[in-house]
């Protein structure tokens, strides 16, 4: 199942009890004592986080513009124009963008969500103001031509034939998803439906480049070694002349009520079958969502976790299991639990044990000993997670697009309030079989030398 909690957060924890002392000091001091804000008359908002420990600066831009902005019949605008942001603007030719970073010593990437598209680089701080400005330029300089739209459609397509379409588990969590949410547009997947890469229109992303590609609807983010007064006046100096657009619309739909389980199942050829199990679920927002974050941690935090030690380790019944909670959505999203069965094992079996789980917290909460190993592991994963500058900028500009980056002050103290109770009351509320949707891979016979599926994982690019 793939996990929306930080990948760092996962990787690092077992290191982090060992590794986390330099940086103890440093996550000490409040992200609110350390950001300088800056908000420019054309609307575009920075965000300055001065980290001095190494001659690097990140740059980062976040549009507030994903799946969750498309309609029916043109999903799939976003993740194209993020193609599109590299094959030139009227100062820089195709392709050059890449090559200009590459050449300055940088590494640079892309990423398009539900909710956002970022464009990020890292370089030696005295080469960041090669990354602002060349932001500045694609922020609406990009050439969208008949020419390059055509080729770079059919890359997208067959994208999405070798990430999604033929890809077993991720077809059936795609399809799982649009079966989940009945009305919100998180039903659509980032990379767009099939029929909607092959309806697309020049015009179509002209509008949508137009409408989200605005300084209103952006947010810079640097964090690095440098002079937050001196920085924030280069990335004024950038963006400060492109004008404001029109304000996008706001997304207004939003899910109704749960109406009972549901159930989906997806034959696709694969070589052992996998379950997947969504609930909907408040974001962070909710004064549930620590005791959700929490839970999940129980559930999948590491070998010591639940589904680990009695499904993988103990049981023999999965290859894997995991648990994951959308907490950082703009709109309340879900909370996640699937694994892939041991072979000759039911998938019926590993859906079971996985409910069974479930259950298990519902009737008796965990054990304070259990909480508190878990609060630890991710206290000091956190705090570890801090020595990367880049993982810094992802901290703030994901909190700053589901609602304000000062939500990260409150993160570790609001872990530090859940009781066992509050573990089991969350999983009363919210983990009910009327608001379970399940999805379940039926293999088909392959040839049988092809490797095991497994999990995708991270966002589309």
């Amino acid at each position: 199942m793939p996990s929306f909690r930080t990948p760092v957060a996962k990787s690092l924890a077992a290191l982090a009890l060992l590794l986390a002392l330099p940086a103890a000091a440093r996550a000490a001091k409040p992200y609110s004592e350390q950001v300088v804000e800056r908000t420019l008359d054309n609307g575009l908002e920075i965000l300055l986080l001065e980290d001095h420990k190494a001659p690097v600066t990140v740059v980062q831009v976040w549009y507030r513009v994903g799946s969750r902005n498309e309609t029916p019949g043109v999903t799939g605008l976003s993740h194209m124009l993020e193609h599109m942001m590299f094959k030139g603007t009227k100062a820089h030719g195709p392709e050059e963008y890449s090559k200009i970073i590459s050449r300055n010593g940088g590494n640079e990437n892309a990423f398009t969500s539900d909710d956002m598209t970022t464009y990020f680089a890292t370089l030696a701080s005295d080469r960041a103001a090669v990354e602002i400005e060349l932001e500045a330029d694609r922020m609406r300089g990009i050439q969208l031509t008949k020419e390059n739209f055509e080729p770079e459609r059919q890359v997208v397509m067959e994208e999405r034939r070798m990430r999604i379409d033929d890809n077993p588990i991720a077809f059936l969590l795609e399809t799982l998803n649009a079966a989940t949410f009945l009305e919100h547009p998180y039903r659509q997947p980032t990379i767009g439906w099939a029929k909607d890469i092959e309806g697309w229109t020049l015009e179509d992303l002209q509008r949508h480049y137009d409408l989200y590609y605005r300084p209103n609807n952006a947010v810079v983010v640097v964090v690095g070694d440098f002079d937050a007064k001196a920085m924030g006046d280069l990335v004024a100096g950038k963006f400060g002349g492109i004008p404001r657009g029109e304000d996008p619309p706001k997304v207004r739909a939003t899910e109704p009520a749960p109406r009972g389980a549901k159930r989906i199942e997806v034959e696709k050829p694969a070589k052992l079958p996998f379950v997947a199990i969504q609930w909907h679920a408040p974001n962070l927002h909710h004064p549930d969502s620590p005791a959700l974050e929490m839970l999940a941690g129980v559930l999948s935090n590491g070998k010591s976790s639940r589904l680990y030690r009695d499904l993988v380790h103990r049981d023999r019944l999965a290859l894997e299991a995991d648990a994951s909670y959308d907490r950082t959505s703009i709109d309340d999203k879900t909370f996640s639990m699937g694994g892939q069965p041991q072979p000759g094992v039911p998938i019926e079996k590993l859906e079971g044990a996985l409910l069974a789980q479930v259950e298990a917290i519902r009737k008796a909460p965990p054990t304070r000993e259990e909480l508190d190993r878990v609060r630890a592991q991710m206290e000091s994963a956190f705090t570890f997670a801090q020595d990367s500058m880049f993982y810094r900028g992802m901290l703030l500009g994901t909190y700053e697009m589901a609602g304000g980056w000062r939500q990260i002050d409150e993160y570790l103290p609001s872990l530090a309030k859940v009781t066992p109770e509050d573990v089991q009351r969350v999983a009363r509320q919210w983990l009910t079989p009327a608001n379970r949707t399940t999805g379940v891979l039926v293999p088909l016979p392959i040839d049988p030398s092809a490797p095991v599926e497994r999990v995708p994982s991270g966002p589309i690019h």
